[in-house]
């Protein structure tokens, strides 16, 4: 009888322990390199910048009626940076094209088909709420006239939260359309939409957030006011 308690008591410390491994790899250790790969991708969008690599700016002012089209994305490739001053002034994340698994452990991921940066339409973008960085931890912080703030090399792109966080469950594909279902906008529009998963640790169903496109100013002229502290 003694060994039987032994020998259970053994292996429930040895899961214990598993699972213990389990959890700091997912809260930590995903987070680390999760971390360096994002660093490693502005990194590398940066040094692309620096080599002239990137197509003239757009005017600075208002949002343009027709802003210089970017060529289109390299699927799992970065394009821009994003900044979310609510989320924080260090908070920085590279933009990648697509949404798979893979893409979105480097960063976040532009939905492919959607609009380009600045473009007539829908620019949409995922994130994971948990793991891999914890990009969108905070993401129902973010409040009606946020700024959310967007960078290809030659021009910021600064756009405002007009709605959100709304949830939804994962089939509802209308928040991303061209005018996007529930968002409140009822014509063509420069839009941006950002989902990721709820519950927080859970993928059960999406958190939307809705954004117009307010104004554009070439990088030479320094940070656009959102960015400014």
């Amino acid at each position: 009888m003694r060994v039987i308690v032994r020998t259970v008591s053994e292996l429930c410390i040895t899961v214990g322990t598993v699972i213990v491994l389990f959890v700091v790899y997912v809260l930590f250790w995903t987070g680390v390199r999760a971390d360096t790969v994002m660093d490693d991708q502005i990194d590398r969008l940066q040094e692309e910048w620096a080599k002239g690599a990137v197509q003239p700016p757009a005017a600075a002012g208002p949002a343009p009626d027709s802003p210089p089209e970017p060529a289109p994305y390299e699927n799992g490739r970065p394009f821009a940076i994003m900044y979310i001053p609510r989320l924080g002034f260090t908070w920085n994340k590279p933009v990648l094209e697509g949404t798979g698994t893979g893409t979105l452990k480097k960063g976040l991921g532009h939905y492919a088909g959607t609009a380009r940066l600045g473009q007539k339409g829908n620019f949409s973008v995922a994130g994971h709420r948990r793991t891999y960085g914890d990009p969108f931890k905070d993401f129902p912080e973010l409040r009606k006239g946020d700024a959310v703030v967007l960078t290809d090399g030659t021009t910021w792109f600064t756009y405002r939260i007009s709605k959100g966080p709304y949830k939804t469950v994962p089939t509802d594909v209308g928040v991303i359309d061209p005018v996007p279902r529930k968002s409140g906008y009822t014509r063509a529009g420069r839009y941006l939409t950002l989902t990721t998963c709820e519950p927080e640790w859970g993928h059960s169903h999406r958190l939307i957030v809705w954004a117009h496109l307010d104004s554009t100013q070439p990088v030479e002229t320094g940070k656009p006011a959102a960015l400014r502290r």
